[in-house]
């Protein structure tokens, strides 16, 4: 127990800027009090103490403001920063060094009980604050969800779950020096060009159409240059790559 606590406090000193000293750690944070608490609940709740494992995790509830089920699975140096608002379902499973921000919610749509029905987070995972990660389903080692996402499918190891519904944003190929700070230290879920790909999309429609609008203009100047006259049309509004792109930002 008091090696698991020695665990805990490094991890969140290493992954919290704000963290000054492990007495600090110890003491004011509730994410750490939730969790030690969460595995005095869920021993009790495997050695068939029910309602001493309910009670645990409802005076643990009173105290950090974070709700964790005592049948839920939590690895090694899970870390819920801030925490207020966390919800941990009774069947979900927290895989080792992932990080929970306030106001997640991993939650069920199955009313079937005995059967899986909360998420399972990989190794490494990290849920971004006010997050919704409902059914049962992995979320893959080491990757992210995007503050405020809604995400009721499966997400690839590595690749980013952002928006409502959630939409995936497979790995990219980050630099050494990226690729590092992002193992380190991703805030809220927020990853290094991790852009809305449907943002991405409507950018790339936008861009594509400028050019083809550019070559069409330098086609029927050749043409006129030729002495080939071209049938006009009605003009229209003037295409505003710009302001056009800064809609769908």
């Amino acid at each position: 127990m008091f090696s698991q606590i020695q665990e805990d406090i490094s991890s969140i000193i290493e992954r919290d800027p704000a963290a000054r000293s492990r007495w600090e750690v110890l003491t004011c944070y509730p994410g750490l009090h939730a969790v030690v608490m969460h595995r005095c609940a869920n021993a009790c709740w495997r050695a068939g103490f029910k309602w001493l494992g309910r009670f645990i995790s409802h005076i643990a509830r009173g105290l950090t403001g974070i709700e964790i089920h005592p049948g839920a699975t939590i690895g090694r140096r899970v870390f819920i920063d801030h925490g207020f608002g966390v919800v941990i379902g009774e069947t979900a499973e927290i895989g080792d060094d992932c990080t929970i921000y306030q106001g997640v919610t991993l939650g069920g749509t199955s009313l079937s009980k005995g059967a899986k029905r909360h998420p399972t987070l990989g190794r490494g995972a990290i849920i971004g604050a006010g997050a919704k990660v409902l059914g049962a389903f992995t979320v893959g080692e080491g990757a992210k969800v995007g503050s405020n996402a809604v995400v009721v499918k499966e997400v690839p190891p590595g690749a980013t779950a952002v928006g409502n519904p959630a939409r995936i944003i497979e790995k990219e190929v980050l630099g050494a020096r990226e690729d590092a700070a992002a193992r380190m230290f991703a805030a809220y879920g927020l990853t290094p060009n991790g852009d809305d790909p449907l943002s991405k999309a409507m950018h790339g429609l936008i861009d594509n159409a400028a050019s083809q609008e550019l070559q069409l203009v330098k086609i029927i100047e050749a043409l006129q240059a030729a002495g080939i006259q071209c049938e006009t049309v009605p003009e229209l509004d003037k295409f505003n790559r710009d302001q056009l792109s800064k809609l769908v930002e």
